[in-house]
C-alpha cells in the first residue's frame, strides 16, 4: 500500500512547558517527522503566534491547520492516525 504525503508540521514549543514534551514525544511515538522552534527564544516565532492571535503554547501547525495545546482528537484527525 502506497503511504500519502505527510503534511509540513511545525510545532511551536516553550522552555519549561510540559504539554510540549507530550506533544513531541506523541508525534514521535507516531513517527511524524516536525520541525520544532522555540518561540520563548524566537523572536520571529513570537511574532508569527502574535499575528495568529495565539498567546500560549503549544501550537502545532499541521499544513494550513493550527492545533493549541494537545489536543489529541484534533491532531490524530489532522495526520489520519488511529
Amino acid at each position: 500500500m502506497k503511504r500519502s504525503r505527510q503534511p509540513r508540521v511545525v510545532l511551536f514549543t516553550g522552555a519549561s512547558c510540559p504539554w510540549c514534551t507530550q506533544v513531541k514525544n506523541y508525534l514521535r511515538q507516531n513517527r511524524i517527522r516536525f520541525k520544532e522552534v522555540d518561540a520563548s527564544r524566537d523572536p520571529r516565532a513570537q511574532r508569527e503566534l502574535k499575528r495568529r492571535n495565539i498567546r500560549g503554547v503549544p501550537v502545532l501547525l499541521v499544513g494550513s491547520k493550527t492545533v493549541v495545546g494537545f489536543d489529541k482528537p484534533k491532531i490524530d484527525g489532522l495526520l489520519g492516525l488511529k
